[in-house]
């Protein structure tokens, strides 16, 4: 092999360098395509785990003001059967008669049809003054069971100031109503 001249050298040395400068040039673009492509990728994740974090925040508030409300009612769902929610329902209305000074008097409960949605019907009598009635209707809709009034009767009781009241009201099943869906609007 023969010797290089010192202008064949230089212009492989020219023609290296611009091989290694194309080289390092298309190489440093393919790696900063990839690393762009990595940083969006992580940034896409990141976005993706704060959005989690968001939604785990707001069902974890939810699972606290639910527990509070269970403790504060002494209820379990999951041990819940539907005697025991029409028995509870009906210890809670009369609790919150009594507790608004009424007299309660004969409280009947009675089973309902197993494809209805409703779990009982409850008729109860009971009288007092005026204000105490009114207040223990207008608390039947916060004692914490789903109720309808089905009817209701006032009339006047023989002491003054006093009404004789006779209610029905209608315990709802939940499940049954879950299971239908929300009614089209």
């Amino acid at each position: 092999m023969r010797a290089l001249s010192k202008q064949e050298k230089r212009t492989l040395g020219i023609g290296a360098a611009i091989l290694i400068v194309y080289f390092v040039g298309f190489g440093g673009m393919q790696a900063w395509r990839f690393l762009a492509r990595r940083h969006s990728d992580y940034q896409q994740l990141v976005q993706d785990a704060d959005k989690l974090k968001r939604e785990v925040v707001a069902y974890q508030s939810r699972a606290d003001q639910l527990k509070m409300l269970m403790e504060t009612n002494h209820i379990d769902p999951a041990k819940l059967t539907k005697a025991s929610v029409v028995a509870q329902a009906s210890s809670a209305i009369q609790k919150a008669a009594i507790s608004g000074g009424m007299q309660v008097g004969p409280v009947r409960e009675s089973g309902t049809r197993a494809s209805s949605k409703e779990l009982a019907s409850m008729q109860l009598e009971g009288s007092g003054p005026v204000p105490a009635v009114m207040g223990f209707l207008s608390r039947l809709e916060s004692i914490g069971y789903p109720l309808i009034i089905d009817s209701l009767q006032l009339t006047p009781d023989q002491r003054p100031g006093q009404v004789k009241l006779s209610l029905t009201l209608v315990i709802l099943d939940y499940e049954q109503w879950k299971k239908e869906g929300a009614p089209n609007v």
